[in-house]
Order: C-alpha cells, then structure tokens, then sequence
C-alpha cells in the first residue's frame, strides 16, 4: 500500500530537519528522479507502488542517466539538481529522501533495490550492509 504523500513528505520534512515542506518536496523530486534512472523493471514497478502518486509518477518518468552512478557520484548529481546545494547538503538530502523511501518499502524491497544499485547505497537508504552478507567468526 502506497504511503500518503503527507506522511511521506512530513518524513522526509523531519529527517532532512527542513525548514518548509517546499524544501522536502524538492529534494524529494530530485532524488527519485535520479533513483528511477538507476532502477529496473518489477523492483522499480513495486518501489513506485509504495510511494505516494505523485513521487511513484516522478520515479517511473526518471531523469536520464548515461551509465549507474556510484553512490558518492549519486550525491554528486543530487548537488548539481538542487540551486544552491553542495555534496554535503546534498548528501543529507539524498539521506533523508532514500531512508524514507526504505521505509515506505520494507526490508524485502529495499533489499531487492539495493542489489540493482551499485555499491554503497545501502548506507545513503539508511540500511549499512543490508543486501548483503557478512561472514562472521565466532570464538566461542
């Protein structure tokens, strides 16, 4: 079920700690734009079916990308989207916008969305390793 597009934007208004909803939504734009870029086929379907109407439209009609960003590059096109943004404002966008959208689509999914990203995303989604297993040792 999609997340209502207050809820969604009060989120992304908290996390981001941003002034006006105008902010959040604009961050929010930018950065499911770019993410629709990076996604494919069902995952980028379901993802858009969790979000809020207008934001699902935004990731299924994304922005274009030539080739996956890595994650740091990733921030690096959020900076040059957003007026007046550098990467470090830039990457607290993308960290309040992408850890809501996790959110909005549960564990499974955004595991299925970090494994068609490049590596590194799981910390801007607010997720460090998930998508992936770690080998631990145990002494005991």
């Amino acid at each position: 079920m999609a997340m209502h597009w207050d809820v969604f934007l009060d989120e992304v208004q908290e996390r981001g700690e941003y002034k006006t909803r105008a902010e959040a939504d604009r961050a929010a734009r930018t950065v499911l734009g770019l993410l629709g870029a990076h996604l494919v086929g069902e995952v980028r379907v379901e993802l858009a079916a969790r979000l809020p109407e207008t934001f699902a439209l935004i990731l299924l009609n994304p922005l274009q990308a030539a080739e996956p960003l890595s994650a740091e590059r990733f921030v690096r096109a959020t900076a040059a989207w957003i007026d007046g943004a550098t990467e470090r404002t830039a990457a607290w966008d993308v960290g309040a916008v992408l850890s809501v959208t996790a959110d909005a689509a549960g564990e499974e999914l955004t595991r299925r969305v970090l494994l068609q990203l490049p590596p590194g995303y799981d910390l801007l989604f607010g997720r460090p390793h998930n998508g992936t297993t770690l080998a631990t040792t145990s002494d005991d």
